[in-house]
């Protein structure tokens, strides 16, 4: 095994300390120096050093030290994921800069974004499941990871079909060859528990097991309830004296409630009424003048004037503890079951090659409310008040709080999956120059299937139907009762999809001299898509199948100078491939005018530094970025296929293909472990995320904050002797406003608004024994964790957690 090569690197005793920092990952205590390296995790290998993870695998598939790599990445141990107790992947994301919820989230799953574009989710380096349209989109647990580690920006093909955001790689446990055992149970607000248990020991000396399991329900805070059954089982093989075989399995049931309005915004538009924001009289919301739309009368106008506030329109509607998640809506019932298989060959002292196969099967089945919209006053294509999107008035009587427009969707959708990757890596060296060759190659196959019903109130449902009942007040919720299936369902969705993709890359990893590293990478990917429409209430008609191709060469480069042992700077430039419709429906390139339509590509410049001290104690990075998603489809205004109309122009181009999708910022990673007693996490992003559409840009990219800084402060000390330890933390999360505008519902600046919340910890841990106690949201803060669509979810108020465990 080659290790990254650094100005201590050329002395005896350093390389012995190199090879103990990494003990604590190695499959046999008493195996010699040489069978220990072939034992190392390739895809993430850490060297270790006053509790700090030096070293990361994810941007070059190498051991490479944090100080020499050119690129931007940031890793979170096991140590500070398990003092903050996370259990979920959105709960994780506090430790890594620029990583935050989407905008327009409907609360399925993690639709997670970074540097306000999408990203990967991977296992050990395989496909974890995407972020696809809220669909195949699991709510990802903690339960069996070890650690996370986050590559920013393209992957330039080394992890298959790329995201623009980057890779989050969740590295997951690993059969150990000394016993080890624990049990562990929670307890919090809102009637949380769960049980759970790992154990790992070596069967005999060329076996070892490991085996994870957890059971965990909870109520919820606002009915938000959610339930867990997992079991990870995996299994090590010494095959030979140089080739490993581990086999790992995975089965996940779960169960999740969805909320797709939270605190909805009323739709008023204030450039409608005379006067602007602020208080609001009965003359200032006048009928439409040529006696179109809705008619109020005096008293009605003046009814709707006393309910307006001067935030409707602009920020949500605080429902307190209320909500409008409809008995009619079900949880996400998720089912993932995964297998993989993995070979390490350690061909001679300086190849190694790593095969992975993976197949995975994930379905979801939910019921969602796609909708509840409170009309107030809007002047709509030069009408105000137009139905339907008018105030709701039933037998002359005024509902001002009413929702209407009301639809429930229903959808089942599967997701199966065949991953496989080889990589080949060779280390060299010539005189002085030391560099590692990395040849990859994968392919993939992914099919999917979707159906979806809709139902809707009076203002969608076909006449005769039985429509869903209005929201006559959001603020105390009349709810329909019933099932589903009841209210007249429409088939909306029926479709299957199939992706087949392959790709290969080379990439050359240099020591030049001690202190100057550098990368180089190009990648071929190919992504082929096809589309079956299998018919549907509104279109019967089985459709051709679509067929559409995404191929091309990408490529990354980045170099970096380590000054002193202390101080580093790096710039990398790398582009990457995104399939431009893996979820949505596909146009046959063979008969449209869209053929050999450019591909979506991902791009990111990063500039960057990175500095240790305190005897490395101390670890922190600071890059300025700019990353985009770039080839973007949108309309032609000029093109017009219809003969009838005087405006007729078919001679046009009908799409163009230069709309992006661009954040540019400055992010701050900064890890701490002082003295055995300090521990910091402190991570803070600057960022201008916006969408670039027709040549236009647009304000803040939905949902994407322009700041935000997040800290976790750990101090523990010995309490009866060194084994007793006591450990206090402080959590702060803080992001700025997010934008929920919707021009077209007549919301043109509405935003939900920025928040700071405290976060605090409790643990006793001895030997056997660990005892935790958890407060989040310490000063019980009102704010808005995601920024929905024309609403805000509400982040959870003040609660507790007890978890305990027993070690033996």
């Amino acid at each position: 095994m080659q290790f990254s090569r650094t100005t201590y690197s050329r002395s005896p005793l350093s390389q012995a300390v190199q090879l103990a920092l990494v003990g604590c990952l190695l499959t046999s205590p008493l195996a010699s120096a040489e069978q220990d390296q072939q034992a190392i995790e390739k895809i993430s290998v850490y060297g270790k050093h006053n509790k700090l993870i030096l070293a990361s695998g994810t941007a070059t598939k190498s051991n490479m030290a944090l100080m020499q790599t050119p690129a931007a990445v940031v890793v979170v141990d096991s140590e500070l994921l398990n003092s903050q107790n996370n259990t979920t992947l959105q709960e994780a994301l506090r430790n890594v800069s620029g990583l935050g919820q989407a905008g327009n989230n409907y609360g399925i799953g993690d639709t997670l974004i970074m540097r306000g574009l999408g990203v990967n989710y991977t296992y050990d380096g395989m496909y974890g499941g995407a972020d696809l349209g809220n669909s195949f989109n699991p709510t990802r647990s903690m339960t069996n990871v070890e650690s996370l580690e986050v590559l920013k920006g393209p992957a330039t093909g080394l992890y298959g079909i790329g995201a623009a955001g980057g890779v989050i790689n969740m590295v997951e446990k690993k059969p150990q060859d000394q016993a080890a055992y624990q049990l562990n149970a929670k307890a919090g607000a809102w009637n949380t528990y769960g049980v759970g248990f790992d154990a790992t020991n070596a069967l005999n000396e060329d076996w070892a097991y490991r085996l994870v399991a957890n059971h965990e329900r909870s109520d919820g805070f606002r009915a938000l309830s959610s339930g867990r059954d997992e079991v990870y089982a995996s299994l090590r093989f010494k095959a030979a004296a140089n080739q490993n075989l581990l086999f790992s399995t995975a089965y996940i049931d779960d169960s999740n409630q969805v909320d797709s309005i939270g605190d909805p915004v009323r739709i008023i538009n204030w450039d409608n009424i005379a006067g602007g924001q602020g208080p609001v009289t009965a003359d200032q919301l006048p009928n439409d003048a040529k006696g179109k739309g809705l008619q109020l009368s005096d008293a009605q106008r003046q009814q709707l004037a006393d309910s307006i506030l001067p935030s409707d329109g602009t920020s949500p509607f605080r429902l307190g503890k209320g909500d409008l998640i409809s008995p009619l809506s079900m949880p996400n019932e998720g089912k993932e079951l995964r297998a993989k298989v993995r070979h390490d060959w350690y061909l001679d002292a300086n190849s190694t090659l790593t095969q992975q196969l993976l197949w995975r099967d994930y379905e979801s089945d939910f019921v969602r409310q796609t909708g509840a919209y409170n009309y107030v006053y809007w002047q709509r294509s030069g009408v105000v008040n137009a139905n339907p999107r008018a105030p709701l008035v039933v037998d002359g009587e005024l509902y001002p709080f009413a929702a209407r427009r009301q639809e429930y969707r229903r959808q089942v959708s599967s997701e199966r999956t065949w991953q496989y990757f080889a990589d080949l890596q060779l280390s060299w060296d010539m005189g002085s120059v030391v560099g590692e060759h990395l040849l990859s190659v994968n392919v993939e196959n992914r099919d999917m299937a979707v159906k979806s019903w809709s139902a809707y109130d009076a203002d969608g449902a076909k006449k005769g139907a039985n429509a869903i009942p209005y929201i006559l007040d959001i603020r105390q919720p009349n709810w329909p009762t019933g099932d589903f299936m009841d209210y007249s369902p429409v088939l909306t969705s029926n479709y299957d999809k199939s992706l087949r993709a392959y790709g290969a890359s080379f990439q050359e990893v240099l020591y030049l001299t001690d202190a100057l590293t550098a990368r180089a990478g190009v990648a071929y990917t190919r992504v082929e898509q096809a589309y079956q429409h299998k018919g549907t209430d509104r279109a019967p008609e089985i459709a051709k199948e679509a067929d559409s191709d995404d191929a091309g060469v990408t490529y990354n480069l980045g170099v970096n100078y380590q000054f002193t042992p202390q101080f580093a700077a790096f710039v990398n430039y790398a582009k990457g491939r995104t399939a431009y419709s893996v979820l949505g429906s596909v146009v046959d390139e063979s008969t449209s005018n869209e053929a050999n339509r450019p591909d979506s590509e991902s791009k990111s410049f990063d500039v960057g530094i990175r500095f240790t001290a305190l005897q490395e104690d101390l670890l922190g990075s600071l890059v300025w970025f700019d990353t985009r998603r770039t080839n973007l489809r949108y309309n032609n205004p000029d093109y017009n296929d219809n003969p009838n109309d005087p405006e007729f122009n078919i001679n046009v181009p009908r799409y163009f293909f230069d709309d992006e999708d661009s954040t540019k910022g400055v992010e701050l990673d900064l890890n701490l472990a002082l003295a055995d007693s300090w521990k910091l996490n402190l991570n803070g992003i600057v960022q201008d995320a916006v969408e670039i559409r027709a040549n236009t840009r647009s304000g803040q990219t939905k949902g994407v904050p322009k700041q935000m800084a997040r800290a976790w402060l750990s101090y523990h000390m010995p309490v009866f002797d060194a084994q007793d330890q006591l450990e206090l933390s402080l959590g702060m999360s803080y992001e700025s406003e997010r934008s929920i505008n919707s021009v077209s519902f007549g919301i043109p600046e509405a935003y939900v608004d920025g928040y700071t919340r405290w976060d605090a910890a409790l643990r006793y841990q001895n030997a056997q024994v660990k005892v935790q106690f958890n407060i989040e949201n310490l000063f019980n803060q009102h704010y808005y964790s995601k920024a929905l669509f024309l609403g805000g979810l509400p982040g959870n108020e003040r609660n507790a957690k007890v978890t305990v465990s027993y070690q033996f």
